[in-house]
């Protein structure tokens, strides 16, 4: 593999060198597993995090957000079932008590371990199953991660991992994650509760960065409801085990690192967007000739967020005045008589009306109807740009959300 050349490979969060976890059932779900743990065996590695910007924020997220000011961390333990969320004084109590369990079965400080939660907000976490479950974590520690992706599962449907290699000062350095999320997913935080694990060696600062770069190219880019979670948590863990050169600044390495980091964000958010709750579609929508990219964000989230255009593309209707429509109450400038619209590869509108006659809609309607869909739409402004993903809103969305969440 050539230097600074990324390639996807098998694996997750335990596929960089060093890291270890587990996946078990301790009694919060009824039967699936509820409770999982991400290890580092060596020395402590460097940490960087993004969290919710949602001001009403679960405890994890609290004593997450004071510890990683150290930039230092070697664990990360995390439950389903119960989001923590809303259960004030005990609730902090709680998460504190977490990660003091799993920092003495590890025999490891107990401020470098970090602790996130997902599931019903507003409910006590039942702090016996949580005793019963870290013990039995710690022991059964391994090398496959797909236990522990399992475990932070709600109402996803599958598990979400991703694994990249990257070569670094002639060394192998792996970037490896996991996450869960499908419902209550958007943008301007971390989205989802995710961990990424590297064995690259990488100051916090730096990593911090390069984290949030990521974040921004990636996990916000994404929506499936325009809700924003209390618990949203990224978590990436550095432990320098490959012994490539350390990355302190900006250069080659750097590039090759942000490249491979990048590709496993934009990975993971993908498969949360194509998990959307009920969803049965991912949609790629792609926003051109803007005043700039932050206008085109505007109005591709616009578009992303709006019922109609999600249910139109459920039903593979190509209702591309909807799509028009949002890009006009986003509040990115516009220019109405030079805006086209394509879906897939069929330009539907140009010049703000409809091109083409039934042959082409038709063709339209057999791209919505299949499982990826892309929409390209160019305000006629200038060239501005951004991308985002979604999908459609189906149904089955609305049963989930009248339901049990854990």
């Amino acid at each position: 593999m050539g230097e600074g050349v990324t390639r996807l490979v098998q694996g997750g969060v335990t596929s960089a060198q060093g890291f270890v976890a587990s996946g078990v059932h301790c009694g919060i779900k009824p039967q699936k597993k509820d409770l999982a743990l991400v290890v580092s065996r060596g020395p402590a590695a460097a940490v960087a995090g993004v969290f919710t910007t949602n001001k009403v924020k679960a405890a994890p997220v609290l004593i997450d957000m004071e510890r990683i000011r150290s930039g230092q961390g070697r664990a990360v333990v995390l439950n389903s079932g119960n989001a923590n969320a809303c259960t004030g004084d005990p609730g902090l109590r709680d998460a504190r008590e977490m990660a003091r369990l799993t920092a003495e079965h590890l025999q490891l400080s107990e401020d470098l371990v970090y602790v996130c939660s997902t599931g019903p907000i507003g409910v006590p976490l039942p702090m016996d199953a949580i005793r019963r479950g870290i013990p039995e974590a710690v022991r059964v520690l391994g090398p496959d991660g797909a236990p522990a992706a399992e475990a932070i599962l709600t109402t996803d449907t599958v598990q979400k991992a991703v694994a990249v290699q990257v070569t670094i000062g002639g060394q192998i350095v792996t970037v490896g994650g996991m996450s869960k999320g499908a419902g209550m997913i958007h943008p301007l935080m971390a989205t989802t509760l995710t961990v990424l694990t590297t064995d690259a060696t990488v100051p916090p600062a730096v990593l911090q960065a390069a984290l949030r770069r990521a974040a921004d190219q990636s996990f916000n880019r994404i929506t499936v409801d325009g809700d924003r979670s209390t618990n949203d948590t990224i978590l990436l863990f550095a432990n320098g085990e490959a012994g490539a050169p350390e990355i302190a600044g900006p250069g080659e390495a750097l590039d090759a690192f942000q490249a491979a980091l990048n590709s496993v964000t934009v990975n993971l958010a993908k498969a949360v967007a194509r998990d959307g709750e009920g969803a049965t579609k991912l949609i790629e929508i792609t926003v051109g000739g803007a005043q700039s990219d932050e206008d085109a964000q505007r109005a591709a989230f616009a578009v992303a967020n709006s019922p109609l255009v999600k249910t139109a593309i459920h039903g593979a209707g190509v209702y591309w005045g909807r799509i028009l429509a949002a890009v006009g109450y986003s509040g990115a400038e516009v220019q109405p008589d030079r805006a086209m619209v394509r879906i897939g590869p069929v330009v539907v509108a140009e010049r703000g009306i409809q091109a083409g006659g039934p042959e082409l809609i038709e063709q339209a309607g057999e791209h919505l109807a299949g499982q990826d869909v892309q929409v390209m739409v160019d305000l006629g402004v200038g060239r501005g740009e951004a991308t985002v993903w979604t999908c459609d809103l189906s149904e089955e969305y609305v049963k989930e959300n009248a339901g049990d969440l854990s």
